[in-house]
């Protein structure tokens, strides 16, 4: 199979992502949603569940499968998204977004049968867990690898750094992080309220293998994960992106970090997915 095919695939996995993300921000209706956050991460996401991920689509709790974890867990709108594009959440499921008795909550909550890894959304825990689950594969001898999604600006958290510090030194190369740096948080910009400075450098003073993209360029993704196959040391990728990015009234306004979306909106952002 040709890259071309494996781009065009995530791109059309991608498309049906944000529809999909513009069903359940629309239905949460006046409780509102995560939808600035969930948008950056988009083609990350697709990337990898519609290509890197060792899956099966018809039993989530296949053994030998990869391990997930969106560690931002408030961009779960992402999540529950790919989860539907490959079968495990109904369609008709993510109407129920944010509704009494819904497994869809507004951060993940542990549901292995329908996908869900781990309940995240206290930022900063979610590298340790991954921590603990590929120390678990080495120890047992397994072969899956673990995939974390960290927020840039959860990144303020102290816990972050102390797994940062950890991971390299139980040479753990079976995980892989996808920092996503969008250059804002809840209240602002990340420079405004705690300036990181350079995240390649201190990531790479801590020992991981680093590198950096455009986390919103498929080829780019598709490149860097092809490559990860012989590392020695844990990864991770620096992915430059666009909170709310895709829609002309979300790109780069942090007042989406958490916001209702209206039927105007969403018949609007619905046309312009449709003309991209």
């Amino acid at each position: 199979m040709n890259e071309n095919h494996h781009v065009e695939k995530i791109i059309k996995f991608s498309h049906s992502l944000k529809k999909n993300i513009l069903q359940m921000s629309f239905a949460a209706g006046a409780s509102s949603s995560h939808l600035g956050g969930a948008l950056s991460i988009v083609e990350i996401i697709s990337t990898l569940f519609a290509y890197k991920m060792n899956i099966d689509k018809k039993n989530p709790l296949f053994e030998g499968r990869d391990r997930f974890i969106l560690s931002k867990g408030h961009a779960c709108l992402a999540y529950y998204a790919a989860l539907c594009n490959i079968g495990y959440i109904k369609k008709n499921e993510l109407e129920t977004f944010e509704k009494n008795d819904s497994f869809l909550l507004g951060h993940p909550v542990i549901n292995k049968k329908k996908g869900i890894e781990f309940s995240t959304g206290s930022l900063g825990m979610g590298l340790s867990l991954g921590i603990g689950v590929a120390l678990a594969a080495k120890k047992s001898k397994k072969n899956f690898k673990v995939y974390v999604i960290l927020g840039d600006g959860e990144c303020n958290e102290g816990s972050v750094w102390e797994a940062a510090m950890a991971a390299p030194n139980f040479k753990l190369n079976n995980l892989h992080v996808i920092l996503d740096k969008n250059n804002f948080q809840q209240t602002g910009t990340n420079k405004e309220i705690m300036d990181s400075h350079s995240m390649i450098d201190k990531w790479k003073s801590f020992g991981w293998n680093t590198s950096e993209v455009d986390g919103h360029n498929i080829n780019e993704l598709v490149n860097y994960f092809d490559k990860l196959e012989n590392t020695k040391t844990p990864s991770i990728l620096i992915a430059n992106t666009i909170k709310g990015k895709g829609f002309s009234f979300s790109e780069g306004n942090n007042n989406w970090h958490h916001a209702a979306l209206s039927k105007s909106l969403y018949e609007q952002a619905l046309e312009e997915l449709e003309n991209s």
